[in-house]
């Protein structure tokens, strides 16, 4: 049994050899490129995030003679050119910013950023301007407006 039968390749034990390696990398990689595909979809779904539903704010109208109303979270500025409402939220820290009716801009109380009634950035260390919210008009039978919705 030592020496190899006449005819025969005493080669073939080492090609069978490599041929199984081949094979069992092959069938992993096929295993891991079927894990990686049956996975993704179900990472992908723990890291979805439901987006939060908008708050509807109502401001009764008419606004007072300034044209002004401060909410908790914005301004709301009632012009001929239209209604803006602007957030209170300095870009800058976080502070919340007020309205100064005298001097006609908005300033942040902590670091003395300004911004016009629109929201842009006018001096200050916060270098973005402030978040414009989305306002319609609500109106009654006869076309007249009972009420500003702020969208936040």
């Amino acid at each position: 049994m030592g020496s190899p039968a006449p005819g025969k390749n005493s080669c073939s034990a080492p090609q069978d050899s490599n041929r199984r390696s081949l094979l069992a990398r092959g069938a992993q990689w096929a295993a891991a490129i079927a894990a990686a595909l049956f996975l993704y979809p179900l990472l992908r779904f723990t890291a979805f995030r439901v987006p939060p539903k908008p708050r509807l704010i109502e401001v009764p109208a008419p606004l007072p003679l300034s044209g002004v109303h401060t909410g908790h979270d914005f301004i709301l500025f009632a012009t001929s050119d239209g209604v803006t409402a602007v957030s209170r939220i300095c870009p800058h820290l976080g502070c919340r910013v007020n309205y100064q009716q005298d001097k006609q801009y908005i300033e942040c109380p902590c670091h003395q950023s300004r911004f016009t009634p629109e929201g842009r950035w006018i001096a200050g260390p916060a270098k973005k301007n402030l978040p414009i919210y989305e306002v319609t008009l609500k109106n009654d039978a006869e076309g007249r407006a009972t009420a500003y919705v702020v969208k936040l």
